[in-house]
């Protein structure tokens, strides 16, 4: 029978498993995620939290609390630094959750308090637990250190809304200590408020409130840039952890010039925009001409 109650939703997946695969092969990979997934599930259950399903290199848990949650994440990450096989096996994890209404049906979980930890798991990194400032706020007790990472789009929010880092290492015990009062590390003052693109005679101001901006040859990019090399869907700008990041999405690379700085090639990853530079799409600098974009990040 269906049923919707508070509880907290935590996403945690092997990073890097793709690569895992490549470098060791199928049935080597799916053993060492294997092992992860069971070392994540011991934890989980022993903070009274509950596996509703492993999704390839991904483990899904419910907790009843919010603390219950943060202090199973700290705990995972702990165990992955911690474990020598582990260590070893150059094996990490990263973690999203988000306290929320949600529906519990038939052994699985749905709504909108799923949606958002699932984009917290997204905008983790490696060793990092990315939770909403809101779920703090669902903490029964002293909350622990939390390290601002700003403000990010959800899919069906209309808004951006304030996501935090935990910071697990700073306690070294092996037990997780709950501070007193909630430390939360202010923003970088220095971090961008506008990113401003220039494509030939177009201006763009991007704000941190701002949709992702797609950027490619097809015209439903928001900025259309055609020619032969570049990607119907090239490269995205979204603001994130308290920065305007450049991802590329493209076939040839995306080149990326950051003040004076050497240009850097990326495929298939992403780059934090900061001062001035430039962007090229699918060539250097130096062999596109006029389809070359230029960006300028402001603060204050």
């Amino acid at each position: 029978m269906a049923a919707t109650q508070p509880c907290t939703i935590l996403f945690a997946d092997v990073s890097g498993s793709t690569r895992l695969f490549e470098q060791r092969g199928d049935v080597e990979a799916r053993r060492l995620i294997a092992s992860v997934l069971d070392a994540l599930t011991v934890v989980c259950n022993s903070h009274g939290g509950r596996v509703i399903k492993t999704i390839g290199d991904e483990i899904m848990c419910t907790f009843r609390s919010a603390l219950q949650g943060v202090l199973a994440a700290c705990d995972m990450q702990r165990k992955m630094a911690r474990d020598i096989d582990f260590v070893r096996d150059n094996l990490g994890i990263r973690i999203g959750l988000h306290h929320g209404e949600a529906l519990f049906e038939d052994h699985d979980v749905f709504g909108d308090a799923v949606n958002v930890a699932a984009r917290m798991a997204a905008l983790a990194k490696r060793e990092q637990i990315v939770t909403t400032a809101a779920s703090l706020r669902e903490l029964t007790g002293p909350p622990i250190s939390v390290r601002s990472l700003g403000r990010a789009r959800v899919s069906g929010k209309l808004l951006p809304i304030e996501i935090v880092d935990v910071i697990w290492q700073e306690d070294t015990s092996g037990m997780t200590t709950v501070q007193r009062a909630v430390r939360t590390m202010a923003a970088d003052p220095a971090a961008p408020t506008k990113l401003v693109l220039r494509f030939k005679d177009q201006v763009i101001e991007l704000t941190p409130e701002s949709d992702p901006y797609s950027i490619g040859r097809e015209s439903t990019n928001n900025l259309a840039v055609s020619a032969d090399w570049i990607s119907r869907t090239h490269a995205t700008i979204e603001y994130k952890r308290g920065h305007f990041v450049l991802s590329d999405r493209s076939t040839n690379g995306t080149w990326v010039k950051l003040g004076g700085d050497d240009e850097l090639r990326l495929s298939r990853d992403e780059v934090h925009l900061r001062k001035s530079g430039t962007i090229s799409l699918g060539k250097g600098a130096a062999l596109n001409g006029d389809l070359l974009l230029r960006f300028d990040c402001e603060s204050g």
